[in-house]
Parts: C-alpha cells; sequence; structure tokens
C-alpha cells in the first residue's frame, strides 16, 4: 500500500514538473512574439513617413508607393497571415529603396537617409526578435511532441506554435564592394 502511494505521488510530482516546464515555454513563446509584434509595430510607423519623403521625388511611380502603402495597413489573422503580409510589405520596401537609386536628389536627402537608416536598424532588430521566436517555437514544438510530455500535454490544451518566416528588405540587397 505504501509504494503504490509513493508511486502516486512520484506521478503526480512528475506531472506538475511536466506542466509548468509547459506553461513556461508557453510563456516564453508569447513574450518572444511580443518582442516582434513591436518591432513590427516599428516598422508600420515608418512606412508612412517614408513614403511621404520619397513621393515629392517620385510623382510618377504611384504603384509603388500605392502598394507599400497597401501592404501596410493590412490586419491579417494568424501568424502564417501576418508573414505573408510582412513579406508582400518587404518586397514594396525594396522596389521602393531600388527605385530611389535612380533620384540622386532622393538619395542625398537627409530625411530618407535617415528613413533609411531607421528601417535598416528596425529590420535587424526584427530579423533578432524573429530567430529568437522561432527558436522558443522550436523548443516549445519539440517539448509538446516529445514521449512522455505530449501524453500532459495534449489533453490540458498544449499545442505546436508556428514558425514566423519573413522575407527582410535588408536581406535582398546586394553587399556593395568598392574596389
Amino acid at each position: 500500500m505504501e509504494i503504490l502511494l509513493i508511486i502516486l505521488a512520484l506521478l503526480a510530482l512528475a506531472g506538475i514538473w511536466v506542466y509548468n516546464r509547459l506553461v513556461r515555454q508557453r510563456n516564453i513563446v508569447s513574450a518572444a512574439w511580443a518582442d516582434i509584434d513591436v518591432q513590427l509595430q516599428k516598422r508600420h510607423e515608418l512606412v508612412p513617413n517614408l513614403v511621404a519623403t520619397v513621393r515629392g521625388y517620385m510623382r510618377h511611380e504611384a504603384s509603388v508607393l500605392e502598394q507599400t502603402t497597401l501592404a501596410r495597413s493590412a490586419t491579417p489573422e494568424g501568424v502564417g497571415a501576418l508573414a505573408a503580409q510582412e513579406t508582400t510589405l518587404s518586397r514594396s520596401l525594396g522596389r521602393l529603396f531600388a527605385l530611389a537609386e535612380d533620384y540622386p536628389d532622393l538619395k542625398a536627402s537627409e530625411g530618407f537617409q535617415q528613413l533609411h537608416s531607421s528601417l535598416v536598424k528596425i529590420e535587424d532588430d526584427l530579423q533578432y526578435a524573429r530567430r529568437y521566436y522561432n527558436g522558443a517555437v522550436r523548443d516549445n514544438n519539440d517539448l509538446v511532441q516529445s514521449f512522455p510530455v505530449n501524453l500532459v500535454a495534449g489533453p490540458l490544451g498544449f499545442r505546436e506554435a508556428e514558425f514566423f518566416e519573413i522575407e527582410l528588405a535588408s536581406q535582398r540587397q546586394a553587399p556593395r564592394v568598392a574596389l
């Protein structure tokens, strides 16, 4: 009888330990997502200023400006839809910066240079936040899928999280080599 009580107590302690690990990992994923959200918000706040600065120089490039603005304004549901929207925004920003190459006055503009530098910084921060989030998701998914944790995770509602993959404008820029 005592052995049975000891075994039940050990199983209860193991269950509590597994549950606490799952909660901790879910919270890490949530906190990592909040970091991405902050960087995306900064990025979205920068886009109207960038479009306004460029608009004065590129009156006949209205379609690129419109695509950039539209890519920023959608509100998708879920990680996958948000990743698709952010990839669209990154591509639009890439086209915008490619067109800016044709306007020397724009490239020399202090406002444009500051906005470009800010965007590069934000995209670097976003890349780090995305890598941290995806690492947390990987750890969460490994935990939720592994035996015997999956015996506790499933019935208690712990699920796999979705990775966040976007193409950043800064990743498409070819490095410049001065010879």
